[in-house]
């Protein structure tokens, strides 16, 4: 069966290698007569399954020991809420550099003023690149005061398509953020962070599953008085497993896990997803304005590659036809529309070679200087 190029922003393409393996264990993992989606959450066996996917992202991310790797569902969505649930106590600054660190903030308003008291605490800006969000901040435009209970930041927005170069580092102040569209694209210094959380849709896994770094310090900060799916505390001391997890989701982690060492890591992964922004970015740059991009370019995205053309119909027509030779997953977010293109780990060098064949092709055909 031929198999569509899939661009999608998430759930997005997953690594053929990993899905060949899954439908090969679909009836029988490990020759056990039933699936693992059928096995009970605390068997050895689906504990072994755990322990393989938490072992592969520390291994592969250098997650120092005094973190925990930790399974929860809800998506990065559920971890808006979580976060200030858990850590806001007086004072929490966000970096806003697009539509979801916008939406990260909001959330952390309404649970200031719902679930905290009498305390008032304050959700404040430590950036903001609003309204268009096509900037990333110097490490010196971000400011915020040193005692606050965490500064929050998104790494890559996928709607807008701009991607911090850099970790940030706030000394001694936590850092949260979310990784869920860049997190295993390419090597992170996770010791700067005191929790890093990502939906696994992009370039972990499948949807429904999130993943969640945090360090045991940060931890011992979480507020004691929440139900035991909203604190992180809980599921740190059950194993991830405060109520029956996303088996299957955790186990198709393994394996992008695997997959991920057998292409040889984050260097190698890091660089051949800058070689296909590259390959992208050219093809804009030398269209003579028919493909505008975004972002500037000094906040280009290497995981969503966002851009408009001359006109509406130009951009319904650039999507209709490429899907008609199996390219898929390119209209831009509802909100901005355009023309976006995700290059999540799965995306090969050679699909996106006939991307920007496809796009040189268009051009040609439907520029008019």
């Amino acid at each position: 069966m031929e198999r569509i190029l899939n661009f999608s922003a998430g759930p997005s393409a997953l690594p053929l290698e990993v899905l060949e393996r899954a439908k090969e264990e679909m009836l029988s993992f490990n020759g056990i007569g039933a699936s693992v989606m059928e096995i009970s959450h605390r068997s050895k066996t689906f504990l072994q399954v755990l322990e393989k996917a938490k072992g592969g992202i520390r291994e592969i991310m250098n997650v120092p020991d005094d973190y925990e790797v930790l399974f929860l569902s809800g998506g990065a969505s559920l971890q808006f809420a979580m976060v200030p649930m858990n850590f806001l106590r007086k004072k929490a600054y966000y970096v806003v550099t697009g539509a979801w660190s916008l939406k990260a903030m909001k959330e952390a308003e309404k649970i200031k003023e719902s679930h905290c008291g009498n305390s008032k605490p304050e959700v404040l800006k430590a950036y903001s690149s609003e309204p268009d969000f096509s900037v990333i901040p110097l490490p010196t435009e971000i400011q915020f005061d040193e005692g606050c209970d965490y500064v929050h930041y998104c790494s890559n927005e996928t709607i807008d398509g701009v991607e911090f170069d850099y970790d940030l580092n706030a000394d001694k102040t936590p850092v949260v953020c979310d990784a869920s569209s860049c997190i295993m694209s390419k090597r992170i210094d996770v010791s700067k962070y005191s929790m890093i959380y990502a939906g696994a849709q992009k370039n972990l896994g499948p949807s429904g599953i999130t993943v969640v770094i945090v360090k045991k310090e940060f931890l011992e900060l979480c507020n004691p008085k929440l139900p035991t799916l909203l604190s992180y505390r809980s599921f740190a001391e059950n194993n991830s497993m405060p109520n029956t997890p996303n088996t299957w989701g955790i186990y198709l982690i393994g394996l992008v896990c695997d997959w991920i060492r057998e292409k040889g890591g984050l260097e190698v992964i890091g660089r051949i997803n800058a070689e296909k922004a590259r390959l992208i970015y050219e093809e804009i740059d030398r269209s003579d304005g028919f493909y505008r991009g975004r972002a500037k370019p000094e906040a280009r995205s290497r995981m969503n590659v966002t851009f408009t053309l001359p006109s509406k119909e130009l951009e319904e027509k650039f999507c209709t036809e490429a899907k008609k030779l199996g390219m898929d997953g390119l209209k831009g977010h509802r909100s901005v529309g355009g023309i976006r293109v995700s290059l999540y780990n799965a995306i090969t060098l050679e699909a996106v070679a006939r991307l920007v064949e496809f796009m040189r092709d268009f051009r040609v055909k439907n520029h008019k200087p």
